[in-house]
């Protein structure tokens, strides 16, 4: 199988912020994560694919975002994580939210699927 790349991982990830700016959150990370998937998140909450697909439609959009300092790290034939910092800013706020993120995949069936999300802030 191929390696995946950060010319497959960027894409998506943004397609993912994109969702989320765009209230449709849920629905998407509904359909990428797999079946066992975690999302971990910055305030220490950890949710699973149901949880996600329930609830992130209903947070509040992000207005704007900016990816940077994106790394791919293998894990595998068919799996990569994919490693940056996100800036982030939602209608209102006082500061953007910047954090550190990793996404990993895995090819199943020819698609990346999402098996775990983690945040690390560095606002703080």
């Amino acid at each position: 199988m191929a390696r995946i790349e950060l010319t497959e991982l960027l894409p998506l990830e943004r397609s993912g912020w994109d969702a989320l700016c765009a209230n449709r959150g849920g629905r998407f990370y509904g359909d990428l994560m797999t079946e066992h998937a975690l999302m971990v998140l910055v305030n220490g909450m950890v949710l699973d694919r149901t949880t996600v697909a329930a609830s992130l439609d209903e947070s509040p959009a992000w207005s704007w975002y900016r990816l940077d300092d994106a790394r791919v790290v293998p894990t595998g034939a068919d799996s990569a994580a994919l490693v940056y910092r996100a800036t982030a800013m939602r209608d209102g706020g006082a500061e953007p939210f910047i954090a550190s993120m990793s996404s990993h995949y895995r090819r199943l069936e020819g698609r990346l699927r999402m098996t775990l999300y983690q945040q690390t802030t560095i606002t703080h």
